[in-house]
């Protein structure tokens, strides 16, 4: 099958080289302009686009793709089977949906309709979800509203974050884009597949919006579970303010009262230095329990844990961390 690949990020870039190695026409990738990421002004290229020019995979960065003539003749041109959509990044029109024979689908994040939207692996981890998948949906205008030709679920291990959890999920999509595609080519038309409505799958219709820049920082007068999750879920960037400069809190874990070797008073004040613990890390209180702050970056320092983190803060016991 002739196939037009859309995607952006890192998370796109494993379909795409699955795509590549399979034995389907990988005609083209449309991902999104360079943009300026670094000091400098220099332009870079997306994740997707640096790996297509490696492999010879011809490129498409339209800056617009609504009412872009020569972009929609460009990719009528190619007479592709169907469009691949991975995290391209913007919404798609009908009538570019609409052109690909077997249609456009699409690897999204989530047990749809749960999370819908931008930043379905974020709002999995925040809310404390113990399961998520990945669904490949057929697209339509509606935001991820399509019906889903399969999917898989998955578990939300313990300690599990960001990082960890887009690795599983990217791995994952690759393997359902083939399982569907082998599907689809037995096909004559779209009408004889056997699609699932999201409505009748029972689950709560939830959005997930996209994170916004307020959401990274951690305020330690929350819940010891609500900093647990956004340490997680938003990680690498999640932060506190630490003498006047950021500090990434890259690891915690919430302690219960039978591991402290100290009474722990509910009323204490938040925020607040509990014990220093050689090999471990830093207690801090919370709103709930306390918290073990295991590693960090320090604004203009190199990530460090336990008894480097230790050392790095320069901190007793009594001090308030913000």
């Amino acid at each position: 099958m002739k196939i037009i690949f859309w995607g952006t990020p890192e998370y796109s870039v494993r379909s795409l080289e699955v795509l590549k190695n399979s034995n389907h026409e990988l005609v083209g990738v449309v991902t999104q302009p360079d943009k300026k990421r670094s000091r400098g002004n220099k332009l870079i290229p997306t994740a997707v686009k640096e790996y297509a020019l490696k492999n010879n995979i011809l490129v498409i960065s339209p800056n617009k793709i609504k009412y872009n003539e020569s972009f929609m003749n460009q990719l009528k041109e190619l007479r592709p089977d169907l469009f691949i959509v991975i995290a391209y990044g913007k919404i798609l029109t009908k009538e570019i949906l609409n052109i690909p024979k077997y249609g456009s689908w699409n690897a999204h994040a989530s047990l749809l309709p749960r999370w819908r939207g931008a930043a379905p692996i974020q709002r999995a981890l925040l809310s404390g979800d113990k399961f998520t998948g990945v669904g490949i949906m057929k697209m339509e205008e509606g935001l991820d509203t399509g019906d889903i030709l399969i999917e898989e679920k998955v578990l939300i291990e313990k300690n599990e974050n960001l990082k960890t959890l887009k690795q599983k999920l990217s791995e994952l999509s690759s393997k359902l884009i083939i399982r569907s595609l082998d599907i689809l080519k037995t096909k004559n038309n779209i009408s004889e597949l056997n699609l699932l409505n999201q409505l009748t799958l029972n689950r709560k219709i939830k959005y997930a919006k996209m994170i916004d820049k307020s959401e990274y920082y951690l305020n330690f007068d929350d819940t010891a579970e609500n900093i647990y999750r956004k340490v997680n879920g938003l990680f690498p960037r999640a932060f506190i303010i630490f003498n006047n400069k950021n500090l990434k809190i890259l690891k915690v874990n919430i302690l219960s009262e039978n591991t402290l070797k100290f009474n722990y008073d509910k009323s204490q004040r938040s925020k607040e230095i509990l014990g220093i613990v050689k090999n471990e890390g830093i207690i801090i209180s919370t709103k709930t329990s306390p918290i073990l702050l295991i590693e960090g970056k320090l604004e203009g320092k190199n990530i460090a844990s336990k008894n480097n983190l230790i050392q790095q803060l320069n901190i007793k016991i009594g001090d308030k961390l913000i």
